[in-house]
């Protein structure tokens, strides 16, 4: 049974159709006569079905041979029937129509029947028994085709940007959508991505990633590819000393870009004005037109250095030139270092002041002791080299010299106050004023401490009084004293500490050989052990208080030496002679008692050597 459509196909498909269809209607109908009523299939009649299995077979197949044979996925290309408010009807010489939602064609307003679309077939017959396409999923097939086609062959592309997002923008190319990174838009840095969105630019393909199926274009590239055969007109025609005029493309730290016409040069910060400054920014603004002059370039790098300052005179050539050694300046102070500061006294021009140079004082400072970046300042010239472009300054030299006069100021002998302004291991330095330094020897620190370093003795910014030693005004050097300042306590000692005096002191510490005694604040003695040995034949011990000697005396070298057991070998010796006394006596009285002395006598010797046995 075959039921004609209203809709039109080809005719002549149709025509074909038609007579075959009639040929086996006819044989139908002369076979009707001959129907087997026993084997007769009543279901298929009851169904609307006349034809046996072979005859529809038959149909089939003549049917079949007039349409085009499709699969399941394959990429096909129809005319549209018809446009209705919801669905497109499209032809695909094949024995149903394909339906595609109108909404798959609203990048396409201008759609008309009889126009030629691509499907993707994504089922041959549905439940419904209905061929089921997409228009869709073809056009994004046919676009991934045609973007890795030019990413191949380098084919520039147009595309539609629809919207901005993080790092760049999106846009709708064949109905993908590609990213456009920021760095990718234009050969200059681009503020406002926003201007973009809504229109039409040309890319390349530069990327393609088919597992996430990104794809990555660039609008620059297209740029690039104009620019680099400017590039090689506008170095082939640069020289060196040429003026030429550029737009500021990007201002950084280090200077600023210049867009030249297609190739970029570079204006170092050193090279955008005389003075210093300390960002570009103070000199040239974004987009700001200027004229620049040729320093140097590489043709194989495509470097090109410019300068701004050089179109200008340079500021030395306009220094008064009247200017000379011993003039006094103003100027404000630019740059600091520790060896000292660079004044600026005109633009362009600067003078160093050394920190030498900044006060008569002798002892080392830093420059940031006397002034820092800003100050305004005078000074006066010490050095000027306009070949060299080069100028020394001195402030110190406004003020009197301090060491003029010194000699009467300070004459050897004369006590003053001075401030401690530091110490090193051989002595401490004082200040007596500004501009004047002292040194006052670790051994000229005090009559009677042994000082290791003079931190044990002062600190820093302490008051001290001191004596005036020696004075050499040439080498301005000055050699003072403090213990000077006081009375020497080791004359008075010399009598009161005198060997053979006796003093009684208890073991201050035990060291090696011996041990330390002190008598007072300035006396520390020292004891041999030889000499720590008591009556009884023990030694003393830490802390325990005994009578000492004085065995040794010596000013000079402030030493001074004890002995305990010098006390009662004294006393020993004392016994003898009297021991000797009263037997010479006892002689004399009469000598048959002589024997009986001379028995006491040696009884008294036996006692010595036993006590020097233990």
């Amino acid at each position: 049974k075959i039921v004609k459509k209203d809709v039109t196909t080809k005719e002549v498909v149709e025509t074909e159709a038609d007579e075959e269809v009639k040929e086996i209607v006819a044989e139908r109908k002369s076979a009707e006569q001959e129907i087997d009523l026993e084997n007769f299939d009543w279901d298929k009649y009851a169904s609307g079905e006349t034809y046996s299995d072979d005859e529809s077979k038959a149909i089939e197949a003549k049917y079949e041979g007039t349409l085009k044979s499709i699969k399941n996925k394959e990429l096909v290309t129809g005319k549209v029937l018809s446009i209705g408010e919801r669905e497109v009807v499209i032809n695909l010489d094949y024995k149903s129509e394909g339906v595609v939602a109108i909404n798959e064609f609203r990048y396409n307003p201008d759609l008309a029947v009889g126009d030629e679309v691509e499907l993707i077939v994504e089922k041959l017959e549905n439940k419904k028994g209905q061929l089921e396409v997409s228009h869709k999923i073809a056009r994004i097939h046919r676009a991934w085709l045609k973007v890795n086609e030019c990413l191949e062959t380098g084919e520039i592309i147009t595309g539609r940007v629809k919207s901005r997002t993080k790092g760049g923008l999106i846009a709708d190319v064949f109905g993908i959508e590609a990213f456009l990174p920021g760095s990718q838009i234009d050969v200059k840095p681009i503020r406002d991505y926003d201007e973009y969105v809504g229109k039409n630019m040309e890319f390349k393909v530069v990327k393609i990633n088919h597992e996430f199926k990104n794809v990555v274009v660039s609008h620059k590239a297209l740029i690039e590819a104009e620019l680099e055969e400017q590039k090689k007109q506008i170095m082939s025609g640069l020289e060196k000393g040429q003026v030429l005029q550029g737009i500021v493309k990007n201002v950084t730290s280090y200077g600023v870009f210049v867009d030249l016409g297609g190739v970029d040069g570079l204006i170092h910060i050193t090279d955008l004005s005389w003075k210093r400054i300390k960002h570009p920014e103070e000199i040239v603004t974004l987009d700001e037109k200027i004229n620049v002059v040729i320093l140097d370039f590489n043709d194989d790098k495509k470097r090109i250095a410019l300068g701004l300052k050089q179109l200008e005179k340079h500021p030395w050539d306009s220094l008064d030139e009247k200017m000379a050694v011993g003039d006094k300046v103003k100027g404000k102070v630019v740059v600091m270092a520790d060896y000292g500061a660079f004044v600026e006294i005109a633009d362009g021009v600067e003078g160093l002041i050394h920190v030498s140079e900044m006060s008569w004082s002798q002892h080392l400072r830093s420059a940031q002791d006397f002034v820092k970046v800003g100050d305004e300042i005078e000074a006066q010239v010490l050095t000027l080299d306009r070949e060299e472009r080069k100028m020394s300054l001195g402030v110190k030299q406004l003020s009197p010299d301090p060491w003029e006069g010194i000699a009467e100021k300070y004459p050897v002998g004369s006590e003053h106050k001075s401030t401690v302004r530091n110490f090193t291991n051989f002595g401490v330095f004082v200040e007596m004023e500004e501009g004047i330094d002292g040194l006052i020897y670790i051994s000229d620190l005090s009559w009677t401490k042994k000082i290791k370093h003079p931190s044990e003795f002062v600190t820093v910014g302490d008051t001290m009084e001191v004596e005036v030693l020696e004075l050499d005004v040439e080498g301005r050097k000055l050699s003072l004293g403090h213990k000077q300042t006081t009375e020497n306590p080791w004359d008075k000692y010399e009598k009161e500490f005198a060997e053979g005096t006796v003093h009684k002191s208890a073991i201050t510490e035990i060291v090696d050989k011996g041990a330390t005694i002190d008598f007072n604040d300035d006396i520390t003695a020292f004891v041999p052990q030889r000499h720590m040995e008591k009556e009884d034949g023990k030694k003393l011990g830490r802390g325990e208080e005994a009578e000492f000697k004085i065995i040794e005396f010596n000013k000079d070298f402030k030493r001074v030496v004890a002995s305990h057991t010098a006390i009662f070998r004294e006393e020993e010796k004392r016994n003898v002679k009297a021991a000797q006394k009263r037997a010479a006596a006892a002689a004399d009285e009469s000598k048959p008692t002589l024997g009986d002395a001379n028995e006491q006598l040696q009884a008294l010797k036996d006692k010595m050597e036993a006590s020097k046995k233990k």
